[in-house]
C-alpha cells in the first residue's frame, strides 16, 4: 500500500490532521490505531443496558477558540451543555471550583461575607485565582481561605490523581483548580460548551469519512509500517514508546473505571461528584447527565487513578514536572533528527496536558504549516 501520509492514532489529533490533509490537501492518508475503534479516549458507545457510555471517562467539550468550534461543527450537531461539578467537602456536596456559592455554603455568614469582600477587593469580580497563587496572599482572611481550599479540595485530590505533591506539578496543571470571584458555578467559563449530539465516536467517524482516508483498526503501527510506503509520518502515541524507551519511560498516569448501573433515572445531583478526601477514587460520573440521553436506568462511573505501566495500562495524563519535561526534551531532540521528518502531535506525543480543543487547534495549525511549506511544528509552543 502506498500513501502520502501515515498517521498513527485515530484520536482527535490524528483525525483532525487526517481530515485536513485529505480534504484540503488532497493527500492520500492511512490512519492506523491499535484499538478496534476510532476517536481515542473520547470514544463513546452504548453499554449492555443501552446507555451511551464514555468508555474512557467523561469528556466535556469546551473552548474559547471559534476556529476550533466552527471546524468541529462541520461534523456534528451539538447539545448545549454547561458542566457542573460537586465536591464532597466536610460532609457536604458543594459547587466546584470554589466560588461565592461554595463559600456561603461552608462558612458562617459573617466569615463568608468577609471572604467574599476580600476576594472582590484584591482580585476583582469574575477573576479566576489559581490556588497556589492565592496561597501567596498577604490577606489573613484570604490566607485562611487558600489554606482551606488547598487542604480540602486540592492537596489530597492531586495526590490521588497524580501521585505527587501539588507543588511539584507544572503550573499549567495547578491553574486548573482556581477560586472564582463570582457566583458562576459552571466548571468551565468558555463561550463554547457542548457535547456532540450523536456522540464523539459519530463526530470522528464523520471527520474520517473521506475517499482519501483509509483506516486500519486493531493494528500495531510497527507491524504494518513495513507494508505501507509513505512520504510522511504523523505519530500521536507516546513519544517514548516510539523510540523504544531509549532514555527511559516517561511517567504517565492511567485510570481504572468501575461501573454500576442503577434502575433509576437519576443517581446523583450533578454529572460529576469529586471526592478529594474520601475513598480511593477521585470522582463519580453519571454519564447520562452529560449526554442528555432519556433512559429509565443510569450508569455511574467511579474513577481510580494509578501509575501507568507501559505495555500493561493505557496512558492518560503526562505527569508534568520539571524533571519529566527534561526527559521529554531528550526524545524531542531525537525526533528532530528523523528523516523524513516525523510529526509528533497530541497529548502523549508532545507530553502536554491538552484539552480536546487544544489538540484540535494544534492539529489545525500543524496542517497550515504543512500547506505553507513550513516546519510542521513551527510556531507551536514547546
Amino acid at each position: 500500500m502506498k500513501t502520502n501520509w501515515l498517521i498513527i492514532g485515530a484520536g482527535l489529533s490524528g483525525a483532525t490532521l487526517a481530515e485536513r490533509l485529505a480534504s484540503e490537501g488532497n493527500q492520500k492518508v492511512v490512519v492506523v490505531d491499535r484499538r478496534n475503534h476510532i476517536a481515542g479516549n473520547a470514544w463513546d458507545e452504548s453499554n449492555e443496558h443501552g446507555i451511551l457510555d464514555h468508555v474512557y471517562g467523561p469528556h466535556i467539550f469546551h473552548t474559547k477558540n471559534s476556529e476550533v468550534w466552527n471546524y468541529l461543527s462541520n461534523f456534528t450537531e451539538w447539545r448545549t451543555y454547561f458542566h457542573k461539578v460537586l465536591g464532597s467537602i466536610d460532609g457536604s456536596l458543594v459547587p466546584l471550583p470554589f466560588n461565592f456559592n461554595t463559600i456561603e455554603q461552608l462558612f458562617p455568614s459573617a466569615l463568608a461575607d468577609r471572604l467574599i469582600s476580600s476576594l472582590l477587593a484584591d482580585y476583582g469580580y469574575g477573576s479566576r485565582v489559581p490556588i497556589l497563587s492565592l496561597l501567596q496572599t498577604q490577606s489573613k482572611d484570604l490566607q485562611f481561605l487558600a489554606e482551606f481550599v488547598y487542604e480540602k479540595v486540592f492537596e489530597k485530590y492531586s495526590l490521588k490523581q497524580w501521585g505527587i505533591r501539588p507543588e511539584n506539578m507544572s503550573s499549567s496543571v495547578s491553574a486548573r483548580v482556581p477560586v472564582l470571584a463570582s457566583r458562576d458555578d459552571r466548571y468551565f467559563q468558555d463561550p463554547y460548551q457542548a457535547i456532540p449530539k450523536q456522540g464523539y465516536g459519530a463526530m470522528v467517524k464523520n471527520m474520517l469519512n473521506h475517499k482519501n482516508i483509509h483506516i486500519l483498526l486493531g493494528a500495531e503501527w510497527a507491524d504494518v509500517r513495513g507494508e505501507i510506503s509513505y512520504d510522511c509520518l504523523a505519530f500521536t502515541g507516546p513519544i517514548d514508546e516510539f523510540f523504544d524507551f531509549r532514555h527511559g519511560p516517561l511517567p504517565y498516569r492511567t485510570l481504572r473505571f468501575e461501573r454500576e448501573t442503577f434502575a433509576t433515572a437519576s443517581v446523583q445531583n450533578a454529572a460529576v461528584v469529586n471526592y478529594p478526601n474520601e475513598y480511593d477514587f477521585t470522582r463519580r460520573t453519571e454519564v447520562k447527565k452529560i449526554t442528555g440521553q432519556n433512559h429509565e436506568a443510569s450508569t455511574v462511573i467511579s474513577e481510580f487513578p494509578g501509575e501507568h505501566i507501559p505495555g500493561q495500562t493505557i496512558p492518560y495524563y503526562p505527569v508534568q514536572t520539571r524533571e519529566n519535561r527534561i526527559l521529554y526534551m531528550k526524545y524531542r531532540a531525537d525526533a528532530a533528527l528523523l528523516k523524513p521528518k516525523t510529526v509528533f502531535l497530541g497529548r502523549l506525543a508532545e507530553y502536554m496536558y491538552y484539552d480536546m480543543d487544544h489538540a484540535v487547534a494544534r492539529a489545525l495549525r500543524t496542517f497550515k504549516n504543512i500547506q505553507s511549506g513550513l516546519d510542521p511544528v513551527e510556531g507551536l509552543e514547546s
